[in-house]
């Protein structure tokens, strides 16, 4: 298990943890309200937590299912990266979907999750032609290709 080092910045907010056993994302909570307007209203929502995730792995914020089913609320840049030499407080950019209801969000709910992944660096080689690497059944076909 790749151990996580974590700075609470809030001592009343609980840190990041997995709901249930087996789980991939742990839950990040709201430090503080936040109103989202309906029809995209949107908020940086600071998390009360900084991490140091290790090199070689980054972290990942997703949406909650929940929220973006019974609310319409999600994250706009997601997954939201976090490279592992960042150091700074975790926040989450909310967006509010639902057309007609503001959505307020209150301090201490769960708004997001982090996933922790290992990650491959790359070296680019530059080449005159990609299909000198051999043919691709897929080719340059892409956004939506395949049909609806």
């Amino acid at each position: 298990m790749l151990e996580l080092p974590v700075v609470r910045l809030d001592p009343d907010l609980p840190l990041p943890a997995y709901a249930t056993p087996g789980d991939a994302g742990l839950d990040l909570c709201a430090r503080h309200d936040a109103v989202l307007a309906a029809g995209g209203g949107r908020a940086l929502v600071p998390t009360g937590v900084s991490v140091a995730i290790p090199e070689g792995h980054a972290g990942f914020v997703q949406p909650r299912s929940g929220l973006a089913l019974r609310h319409g609320v999600t994250c706009l840049n997601t997954p939201g990266l976090i490279d592992s030499g960042y150091r700074g407080e975790l926040k989450v950019l909310l967006v509010n979907t639902d057309p007609d209801e503001a959505f307020t969000v209150r301090r201490g709910e769960r708004i997001a999750q982090l996933v922790v992944q290992r990650v491959e660096h790359v070296a680019l080689v530059e080449v005159a032609d990609l299909d000198q690497l051999g043919a691709s059944a897929r080719g340059e076909g892409g956004f939506g290709h395949t049909g609806r």
